[in-house]
């Protein structure tokens, strides 16, 4: 198992343009470490608020060594706390999703609030104060209706993500949308390499029959490096969603943590669906046309998204081990269309639902071939693989600014 001075080496040997080391795709250690520096110390996509629209629903997930559940309050806020009864340790919430008028612990009924305040605890004495008890807090922030956490205690600053998810995500208003359909698979991969999979499309003509009938796998349909620095096609599409004032042109986080842009579908496709055309006859928010693209958005370490004209799908993922990793997504619908009538469900998730078995088979086979001694990291093409190269250069530089020793104060 690694440690700290092993993993700095190992990230400061790395040749420029080049996937990462055996180690650091399946040791334990550095698992840790990613847990430690990554995952317990930057904002995670949690869940779109609509799936937990009313008083009482909440969602759960595992973030490493932490279990965590997001309530919605009686005052219609949304909150995070640790999954985690202030009794025993017994988890409140062991269920994916549910709904109840209280948080009640299973083990011995202590009843907390909404807001995570102690409401009951039987027998426990003259002197024992329930204000003491309340669950823990996590930091929670929800913008354009989705729902961030974060575990630290000093979290890093939400707002120049916050500001864009209200602009771009904001036009497909999902204030006013439901979940249609979740599925939760486990790939057998390191949750960097499920990362990587997705940050390139140079592997999708060989692995994605269904999706590449409305996705490019061009580069060029991907590869931009500012608002006005695209392809012909790209720049033609954000003129036009500029004149509707739909927020399309591409912005991103200096680091390239974050990045937000509209693309067009191919041949002018309306939705990802085995026809090309929309899925939902009910069209979401403010987007003005069936063709508009899809706004893709990518948060690392833990999410990638894509919201189009008829329909939304959410991506969460999150480690389970060194070579392990929980992939859920989410189909998001406007809440008033009816399944039946306004779409027909598995034409709605039979293209991603394929994209993502596939993408899972790829992984589980690339993290067999890096457990290999045989394996040395090789290198990324500098066309087809520049967002992996975005992800993987913002992992080295995030680690390394973090294991790395401090200089000692000087003496006064």
């Amino acid at each position: 198992m690694l440690n700290t001075a092993e993993i700095l080496d190992q990230l400061a040997r790395r040749r420029k343009n080049f996937s990462l080391s055996r180690d650091l795709y399946s040791d334990e250690g550095a698992y840790r470490a990613d847990l430690e520096h990554i995952w317990y110390r930057e904002w995670l996509f949690a869940v779109p608020a609509c799936d937990i629209p009313k008083t009482g629903n909440h969602a759960t997930l595992q973030v490493g060594a932490y279990p965590v559940v997001v309530v919605r309050g009686a005052d219609g806020q949304i909150r995070a706390f640790h999954n985690v009864c202030r009794h025993r340790g017994q988890r409140l919430c062991p269920k994916q999703n549910g709904s109840s008028a209280k948080l009640v612990c299973p083990y011995h009924q202590w009843t907390y609030d909404l807001d995570g305040t102690l409401l009951f605890a039987r027998d426990m004495g003259p002197d024992f104060d329930p204000s003491q008890f309340s669950l823990k807090p996590v930091e929670c922030r929800v913008e354009g209706g989705m729902v961030f956490i974060c575990l630290a205690d000093d979290p890093p600053d939400f707002e120049p993500l916050g500001g864009f998810l209200r602009d771009y995500v904001g036009a497909s208003d999902l204030s006013n949308a439901k979940v249609a359909f979740t599925s939760t698979i486990v790939e057998n991969g390191n949750w960097k390499l499920v990362i990587e999979n997705n940050r390139e499309c140079y592997h999708c003509g060989g692995s994605h029959p269904s999706l590449c009938r409305s996705y490019s796998d061009n580069p060029l349909m991907t590869v931009m490096e500012g608002p006005n620095a695209a392809s012909a096609e790209i720049l033609a599409h954000w003129d036009r969603c500029d004149q509707a004032g739909l927020p399309a042109r591409f912005v991103n986080d200096p680091g390239m943590q974050w990045r937000f842009a509209r693309v067009p579908l191919l041949n002018n496709a309306e939705s990802f669906t085995m026809s090309t055309k929309a899925a939902v006859k009910r069209r979401m928010g403010s987007i003005p046309w069936n063709d508009a693209g899809s706004l893709m958005f990518y948060h690392f370490p833990s999410s990638w998204h894509h919201f189009l004209p008829d329909h939304a799908i959410v991506f969460r993922l999150l480690p389970i081990s060194a070579t392990q990793t929980e992939v859920t997504s989410k189909w998001l619908v406007h809440k008033d269309a009816v399944e039946g009538v306004d779409y027909d469900l598995q034409k709605l998730t039979e293209v991603w639902l394929a994209t993502n078995d596939e993408d899972r088979r790829v992984v589980e086979e690339n993290q067999k071939g890096i457990l290999s001694p045989a394996y040395e990291p090789g290198p990324y093409s500098p066309s087809q693989e520049q967002g992996v190269i975005h992800f993987v250069d913002w992992y080295v530089r995030r680690m390394m600014d973090r294991l790395s020793p401090r200089p000692a104060m000087a003496a006064e």
